[in-house]
C-alpha cells in the first residue's frame, strides 16, 4: 500500500512486467507531487539512490527502479541487456506510473537510458540530469566505430559464452563485499558501506554470498547507433539538460571539446572532490544543484 506521507523513512516496493520479465522499483510516496525517476547505473542498485531519495521525496514522488538484472528485478534469459531493452522497461514503468510526464536523474549507464528515453519521448520528460552518464568516452567511441560489425558480434558471442561457462564467484562473507564496495567508493563510511551491500547482494544455500547483479549484463552490446542517429535523438530532447561530473570521476567535462553533442538546452557542473558516484562523494551538493535544476 502506498503511502502520501513526504518524510516517510523507508520506500515501498512496487513489481511491473516488462518483456515478460518481473520488475522491481521503490516509490517514495507524495503521489500528488512531480514525478522524479532516478536511474541507476550498472552492477548497482535502485537502494543506492535511498540518501539522495530521501532528501528529494517532500519536493518530488520519487521513483528509483531496479534495472533489468539488477537488484530485486528479474535477470533477462539470454543476454538481453541492450540499451534499448532498459529504455523499453523504463517505458513500461512510465506507463504504469500513468503520469504526463517526469523529470529523470540518470547515472552512468542510467544515464546513458535517460538520455535514450528523453530523445524517443521529449515530450514526456521535464528535466534530465545525467551523472556522468552520456555514454563512452570520446577515445572509446573513435576505436568502437572502427570495429567492423562481424567483429563487434563475434566478439560479443565469445565473451558472452565464457561468461556463461564461468561459475559465479562465491564471496565468503559480509564484510568481504562491504570491502569491495569501499574499494570502489573510497568516500563510503562503513554504515553506508554495509547499507548498499545489504541491499546488494544474496546469501547462498552453502552461507556463501553472491551480487544481485546478473554479470551478462555488464557486457557490451555489440548494437550501435550512427552519429547521425545519436544526433537525431539529442536534437529531439527539448528539455533542459544537466550534465553533472565529478572533479575525480570517470568522464571529465563532456562539453568540453566534444562534437558528438546536439542537446538544445544543456549546461554542465563539475562537482570537486568527487568521483563517479558524486551522489554518494558530495551528496549535499549534488541536492542543492539538483533542486535548482528541477525547480526552476
Amino acid at each position: 500500500m502506498k503511502t502520501n506521507k513526504s518524510d516517510q523513512a523507508e520506500p515501498v516496493s512496487q513489481f511491473y512486467t516488462s518483456h515478460r520479465l518481473r520488475l522491481h522499483y521503490t516509490d517514495w510516496g507524495n503521489e500528488h507531487k512531480p514525478v522524479l525517476i532516478l536511474l541507476h547505473g550498472g552492477m548497482d542498485h535502485a537502494r543506492s539512490w535511498d540518501w539522495a531519495a530521501r532528501r528529494l521525496c517532500n519536493d518530488f514522488h520519487v521513483i528509483a527502479p531496479d534495472l533489468r538484472g539488477h537488484g530485486d528485478s528479474s535477470w533477462a534469459p539470454g543476454s538481453m541487456y541492450s540499451i534499448l531493452d532498459s529504455v523499453m522497461d523504463v517505458t513500461r514503468m512510465i506507463e504504469k506510473l500513468d503520469t504526463p510526464s517526469v523529470s529523470i536523474i540518470g547515472h552512468s549507464y542510467g544515464g546513458v537510458v535517460s538520455l535514450m528515453y528523453s530523445g524517443l519521448y521529449p515530450d514526456r520528460v521535464k528535466n534530465l540530469a545525467l551523472v556522468e552518464g552520456i555514454g563512452a568516452a570520446p577515445t572509446r567511441l573513435e576505436k568502437i566505430k572502427k570495429d567492423p560489425l562481424w567483429e563487434r558480434v563475434t566478439e560479443w558471442i565469445k565473451i558472452t559464452g565464457k561468461s556463461e561457462k564461468r561459475k559465479p564467484r562465491h564471496l565468503g562473507s559480509i564484510e568481504e563485499a562491504v570491502s569491495r564496495i569501499k574499494k570502489a567508493i573510497p568516500s563510503l563510511s562503513d554504515e553506508k558501506a554495509m547499507y548498499l551491500t545489504s541491499h546488494g547482494i544474496k546469501q547462498n544455500d552453502d552461507g556463501t554470498y553472491n551480487w544481485k547483479y546478473d554479470r551478462l549484463s555488464s557486457i557490451l552490446s555489440p548494437i550501435r547507433f550512427t552519429d547521425e542517429e545519436m544526433k537525431d535523438i539529442q536534437k529531439r530532447i527539448s528539455c533542459p539538460v544537466l550534465l553533472l561530473y565529478g572533479s575525480n570521476g570517470w568522464s571529465g567535462d563532456p562539453l568540453e571539446g566534444n562534437d558528438t553533442l546536439f542537446f538544445q538546452h544543456a549546461k554542465s557542473i563539475c562537482i570537486p572532490d568527487a568521483g563517479h558516484w558524486l551522489h554518494h562523494d558530495q551528496l549535499d551538493l549534488f541536492i542543492e544543484i539538483v533542486k535548482a535544476f528541477m525547480n526552476k
